[in-house]
């Protein structure tokens, strides 16, 4: 998280400290379905690795299908970025309900030119500190660089008409900014501008957003913009309705996972009865399920609030960036993606 006490970086430590960058793993440059094939021979989270790759082919080979990727934790700093922007960009996603420190403080960030780097998670604490740099685990982030994006996100809201927008609605006005202003190309943000899949972030203000949207209101606290997480929930909702059958694909759980989960509930209330639970569900979490924290319930578990169909769901209980490619490489190789018709969902709500 961005921090507000001043430190005066020691600029050779620091640079000695921000050495190695992340590098973003390409999984078009090898084909994992090999092993993906002998894990399904195998047991325990290989199997479950195995299964898990069937839903998303099964997924993306139902052309009636919107999937839809749900993404929290720090796997973008840690060297997935790319994978998400692929997804985007070979038409594997539909929608994506990610933290706002997943798109603000890792993709979009990186899209202005600034990196993640490799760390050390025994690394003495008071040292980063006493060079601005912030730590995820054994990842590094530039504190300078970082407020960099905080006031970027703020130049952004001060160049939009006063009103209350969707955190889908200012996402899709960083995509923008983008096309123009971007060090680096390739982001998720962007992709999902080019190809019209709305992005929601339900916590949107936990995150270098909020620093730079406090900023937007306290220099225009009469003509400032706000965000409307309700009527974003009500968007989210309606891609479900229109979408019928829906497959989630979730990193990690907190709150998007349970935002998205929540749309078939909405839809019922809203009076929608027809509307079907979420027919393909895989979430790869290394949260426990027995004090019910399990990043807010198993697949199964949701049935019974009438999310998410059993019939095809699969946990994998993994650290996601050691599984992750080998799934989305798989996917890719496989190649179901191709005969995907873009559903562009952000196009329903244009005017």
């Amino acid at each position: 998280m961005t921090q507000t006490a001043a430190a005066r970086p020691l600029p050779d430590r620091k640079a000695e400290l921000l050495a190695h960058p992340v590098e973003h793993i390409d999984i078009t440059a090898f084909d994992a379905r090999p092993i993906v094939d002998a894990m399904g021979r195998m047991s325990f989270t290989a199997r479950s690795v195995a299964r898990a790759a069937q839903l998303l082919n099964a997924a993306l080979r139902d052309p009636d299908c919107t999937v839809v990727l749900s993404l929290a934790g720090s796997t973008s700093a840690a060297g997935c970025m790319r994978i998400y922007a692929d997804m985007a960009r070979f038409g594997m996603i539909d929608a994506v309900v990610a933290t706002g420190a997943s798109i603000v403080d890792m993709d979009f960030f990186e899209a202005l030119g600034f990196r993640h780097y490799q760390g050390n998670p025994d690394q003495d604490d008071h040292e980063l500190r006493e060079n601005y740099i912030d730590r995820i685990y054994d990842t590094y982030i530039d504190e300078e660089e970082l407020q960099h994006c905080d006031a970027t996100i703020g130049e952004i809201a001060d160049s939009l008409p006063p009103r209350a927008y969707t955190s889908r609605e200012f996402i899709h006005e960083m995509g923008r900014y983008l096309k123009t202003h971007a060090n680096k190309k390739g982001s998720l943000v962007e992709a999902c501008f080019d190809h019209q899949i709305p992005i929601f972030c339900p916590a949107f203000t936990d995150s270098s957003a909020g620093f730079g949207l406090v900023a937007h209101q306290e220099r225009r606290p009469d003509n400032c913009l706000t965000i409307d997480s309700v009527r974003e929930f009500r968007e989210l909702t309606e891609i479900k309705i229109r979408a019928g059958s829906t497959a989630l694909f979730m990193i990690g759980g907190g709150v998007p996972k349970n935002f998205i989960q929540d749309t078939v509930v909405c839809a019922e209330i809203l009076g929608h009865k027809d509307v079907p639970m979420h027919k393909y569900a895989v979430q790869i979490t290394v949260a426990d399920a027995r004090d019910g924290a399990c990043s807010s319930s198993t697949l199964k578990e949701a049935h019974s609030w009438g999310k998410v169909d059993t019939a095809q769901e699969q946990m994998v209980y993994a650290e996601a960036t050691a599984v992750l490619p080998l799934l989305i490489s798989d996917a890719y190789h496989r190649g179901h993606w191709k005969g995907r018709p873009p559903r562009a969902w952000s196009r329903i709500f244009q005017k």
